[in-house]
């Protein structure tokens, strides 16, 4: 029996302890455990942010270089390269537009009372009067009416936070700023004139269009000159990459300290306020898995049965083993030899397709993180009654595009490039702390997305190849 408990796969010691927690916090809340709650068990939580939080950038960073590095041959394998590149941008930009479909039509962060989102409002509002440096997205501004005042109070002592000043003279700089930005300041701002100040302030798209380039340029160098690089730069991201794995060795009970403290600081003493984060946990979580369900079970197969032949069974049928493995690892890289099985024996497709498309799409095809990044900084930006205009849903779109090429293919990796899409928008990155409890679930499901969606491009590369020899009658 204890062999047995030591080799339960980690995400049902997950599942355990995101039941454990939503359990304790009932409990919490109903017996008002609020102060040692908060004083002894939120802090794990806060300290898996931060782990998560330190090692965002470098592992963006040198995940996309990475991958820019493995498409150096690209060239070399000439329309074949440009078909596979092309077919996983395409899926990945439809992939996060179907969740912004999605998540506007559901409204799953509206579905909540209105105390509760008045009072995410006031703590977005007061982190924006924190950080001067990040721009507002509307103008509604609770912190100036004085029939928020005694909210306000409450919120501030809630959460612990510092007396605000200057945040009135922050927002007036901030209008200016806006009357003056030209048309293309957007884009404007993808342009770094200083990496470094990129990387310590977090400046995510800087960061991305620097690894591609970086990325780029290496792979153009001669390569006695850029192996040694080369090699550095796969060892760091390796080195990133272990360092996220150490840290999810820890996940179970962090994520019982974060669905403890979060529902427990979200709801005090009060049981309503407990269940309507519960609400917003289903509302949210079945947007994500409907898309999801789309994108797998739907919209994967008729591309497929378009471009190839393939019917709908046949196709899922042959990739079965692969997304069970996908939602049980929740890692591509991790699925990549059952998926290569799964295409060569069951769709004999050759091996040189499989072993040049797949990796890649390892690398940068991550459909269901874009996917899932749509729809969670839609719904949290509800969550927190911030209405996000077309053009910043396009940016969500772009940004979460540019991410996940940076992804690295192992469990929860969407949850740290959350950030980036949060930031893009103007958004708070530590709101990933509300979502987390949840995405140990929402993870395995969309690394299925993930694997399936490689294995289509996979065939379909194929079929336009002639390397593919199970077509349907």
């Amino acid at each position: 029996m204890k062999s047995k408990n030591k080799n339960l796969a980690l995400h049902w010691q997950v599942i355990i302890g995101l039941v454990l927690g939503g359990v304790y916090a009932w409990f919490a809340v109903a017996n008002n455990w609020i102060h040692f709650t908060m004083d002894y068990i939120n802090p794990f939580g806060n300290i898996f942010i931060n782990l998560l939080k330190m090692i965002a950038v470098p592992l963006v960073l040198f995940s996309i270089i990475s991958g820019i590095i493995s498409l150096k041959d690209i060239t070399q394998l000439g329309r074949m390269g440009i078909k596979t590149l092309c077919l996983y941008l395409v899926t990945t930009l439809f992939s996060v537009s179907l969740g912004l479909v999605y998540v506007n039509i559901v409204n799953p962060g509206e579905n909540q009372s209105l105390e509760i989102r008045t009072e995410k409002r006031i703590e977005y509002e007061i982190w924006l009067s924190e950080n001067p440096h990040v721009e507002r997205v509307d103008d509604i501004n609770f912190l100036s009416d004085p029939y928020f005042s005694e909210k306000i109070a409450e919120v501030r002592a809630r959460i612990k936070g510092e007396e605000i000043t200057g945040w009135v003279a922050d927002k007036v700089n901030k209008r200016a700023k806006e009357k003056t930005k030209g048309p293309l300041s957007a884009l404007e701002d993808v342009f770094s004139s200083n990496i470094f100040r990129s990387l310590t302030e977090s400046k995510m798209l800087q960061i991305i269009f620097f690894g591609i380039l970086f990325g780029a340029v290496l792979s153009m160098i001669p390569k006695e000159k850029a192996k040694p690089v080369m090699d550095l730069v796969e060892g760091l991201n390796e080195v990133f990459v272990k360092m996220v794995m150490v840290i999810m060795k820890a996940m179970p009970f962090f994520v019982f300290a974060l669905m403890a403290g979060q529902i427990v600081k979200a709801a005090g003493s009060d049981p309503d306020k407990f269940t309507e984060l519960m609400k917003f946990y289903l509302w949210y979580g079945g947007v994500v898995v409907a898309g999801l369900v789309t994108m797998a079970f739907i919209f994967y197969p008729i591309i497929v049965k378009i471009f190839t032949g393939l019917g709908f069974r046949k196709f899922l049928r042959s990739v079965k083993d692969a997304q069970i493995t996908a939602f049980s690892t929740s890692s591509s890289v991790a699925t990549l030899p059952v998926t290569m099985g799964c295409l060569e024996n069951n769709l004999k497709v050759s091996k040189s397709t499989t072993s040049f498309v797949l990796p890649i799409g390892a690398t940068v095809n991550m459909d269901g993180t874009s996917l899932y990044q749509g729809i969670a900084v839609v719904a949290l930006a509800q969550f927190h009654m911030v209405d996000l205009s077309i053009l910043q849903q396009l940016i969500i779109v772009g940004t979460a595009t540019l991410a996940s090429i940076g992804a690295a293919a192992i469990p929860s990796a969407g949850l740290i490039l959350m950030m980036v899409v949060l930031e893009s928008v103007g958004l708070n990155p530590l709101w990933i702390a509300i979502i987390f409890p949840i995405d140990r679930i929402l993870d395995m499901c969309r690394t299925v997305v993930n694997v399936t969606g490689d294995a289509s491009v996979a065939a379909i590369i194929a079929y336009s190849e002639n390397e593919i020899n199970s077509v349907d009658d």
